[in-house]
């Protein structure tokens, strides 16, 4: 028996080095390959996707461009399948693959070409570069432009909890409240100065102000959301322990129960008529600054102190880190980000109500959060990318969506228990510069020749 399970074992073994070795060889070919090449390769599909994506799919027995790659139609119509494998392959695969592949010595010659100047140039030339992805691959239905921007929103909420559950070590509940409040505090403020509503009357500026005074109400929604922190964080951070996950569940409830006694903000009908204020470069914009602000709080000294806090606070104490202040400072931080992304999620639907923060609304940020992977800035953004979509994709399935995504969730934390992405900084540097050095490509051309 044991022979038997030997042999058994050591064929598994082997099976497993055989498709490493294989990936491993299709891999090869595009190590070398740059993300400005992989840029360059998903902007030249998504461009063929709109010229051309309408006939293919009507070719192909389809009667539309697949929202979402497929899956929605798939689940629709089993038989299919074969057509939505072929058009991703054709109008997404193949192009990034050859493109990418054939521009990679051009695409590290630029990308070395661009860090000689200030690093910022080469960031906002990349950023530009994936917005244009984004812009036209959701250009193609207004579906697509509301799906990415609600990932680009759970983007935020998973990096803001994060700061909390990851860095800090802490387990926190409050990210809906957080996010009510966020919600509600921007469309207050945008509605009562700039639209003329029935429940808050004319307005009280012109309305043509109002697009340039939108950041300033997300930052009111941000500054209330915090505001409401200071609530949970006062009494949760004089203990240790789990008090901190009762305390936040609890504040979570109260401020779902408060918004729906509150009639002037219409109760338990919700909130409408918010202005169309949240288009996608907006969202888009808001979530690269999220990132870029988040990540530099976690790579700070204050964020090295939120490390130590969460390793060893009686130790980060002993070191003279304030770890009561620290820990304050990181939860009014992660609050603030997460009342900024409900600000923008109450002006995307332009509607809002509170049976939208509750439960269900903290499900699906914690499984975003530990589905990407804590102490890391990549993993947050892998989690909300891959769980809205996932989301999305299945959502022709109704009920049974419910029971797929927690049985995936299921299968990540036995395989992966700390997340896809876990423990790892985001390097901007690392991600902008080139695979190839010049002197390397000189040596990878002689030895080909």
């Amino acid at each position: 028996m044991g022979v038997r399970t030997g042999v058994r074992s050591g064929e598994l073994s082997t099976g497993r080095n055989r498709l490493g070795q294989l990936l491993n060889r299709i891999w090869a070919p595009f190590s070398q390959v740059p993300l400005l090449g992989w840029l360059l390769g998903a902007l030249i599909a998504v461009a063929l996707e709109q010229l051309l994506g309408t006939y293919l799919a009507r070719i192909l027995g389809m009667i539309k461009i697949p929202a979402l790659f497929g899956f929605a139609i798939v689940l629709k119509d089993l038989a299919l399948i074969p057509s939505a494998i072929l058009y991703v392959l054709l109008i997404y695969v193949l192009p990034v693959a050859v493109i990418a592949r054939l521009s990679a010595s051009l695409a590290n010659r630029l990308a070395a070409k661009l860090l000689s100047f200030p690093m910022w140039v080469s960031v906002i030339v990349h950023l530009g570069l994936l917005y244009a992805v984004l812009g036209l691959w959701a250009g193609v239905s207004d579906y697509r432009t509301l799906v990415a921007r609600l990932t680009l929103i759970g983007i935020m909420l998973t990096l803001s909890l994060n700061v909390v559950n990851g860095y800090m070590g802490e387990f926190s509940c409050s990210h809906p409240g957080f996010m009510a409040l966020g919600a509600y505090g921007a469309s207050v403020f945008t509605m009562v100065a700039f639209v003329d509503d029935r429940a808050f009357g004319p307005p009280l500026l012109p309305p043509a102000l109002g697009p340039f005074m939108f950041p300033t109400a997300l930052i009111v929604g941000g500054a209330t959301a915090a505001l409401g922190a200071t609530l949970v964080a006062i009494p949760s951070f004089r203990t240790r322990g789990d008090y901190l996950a009762i305390i936040s569940l609890a504040f979570t409830f109260i401020v779902k129960s408060f918004i729906e006694n509150l009639e002037v903000v219409g109760g338990p009908r919700g909130l409408g008529s918010q202005p169309d204020w949240a288009n996608l470069p907006t969202v888009f914009v808001w979530t690269v600054l999220c990132l870029w602000i988040i990540n530099n709080f976690v790579r700070s000294t204050l964020g090295k102190a939120l490390n130590a806090v969460r390793d060893e606070e009686m130790a980060a104490n002993a070191m003279t880190v304030n770890t009561r202040r620290t820990k304050m400072i990181a939860f009014l931080f992660a609050a603030f980000w997460a009342g900024v992304a409900g600000g923008l999620f109450a002006h995307v639907l332009r509607y809002i109500n509170p049976g939208t923060f509750g439960l269900q609304k903290l499900a699906e940020v914690l499984a975003m959060v530990y589905f990407g992977g804590l102490n890391s800035v990549a993993g947050p953004i892998v989690g909300a990318v891959s769980f809205n979509l996932l989301g999305e994709a299945l959502r022709p399935l109704e009920v049974y969506k419910w029971i797929i995504i927690p049985l995936l969730l299921i299968v990540v934390m036995i395989f992966r228990p700390t997340g896809l992405i876990a423990f790892r900084e985001f390097d901007v540097k690392n991600l902008l510069e080139p695979k190839q050095k010049p002197e390397e490509e000189v040596e990878h051309v002689a030895a080909a020749r």
